[in-house]
């Protein structure tokens, strides 16, 4: 069952990783992907250009 954030994430919105390996890091989300186990990807571009993918419960809009 996705959690409230997991709902409101979408493309263009900054974001702050709150867990998981890129915890305390934060960009623009990008490129919205549902895997074959029913997890929401993303990845999210700093501010410097570096890209990582993570797991959308990870993050808190802000």
């Amino acid at each position: 069952m996705p959690s409230e954030t997991q709902k409101s994430v979408k493309n263009g919105d900054n974001c702050r990783v709150v867990g998981g390996t890129h915890a305390g890091k934060s960009g623009i989300i990008s490129d919205l992907n549902t895997s074959k186990t029913g997890h929401i990807t993303i990845t999210v571009t700093q501010a410097n250009g570096v890209r990582f993918k993570t797991l959308a419960k990870n993050v808190m809009i802000s």
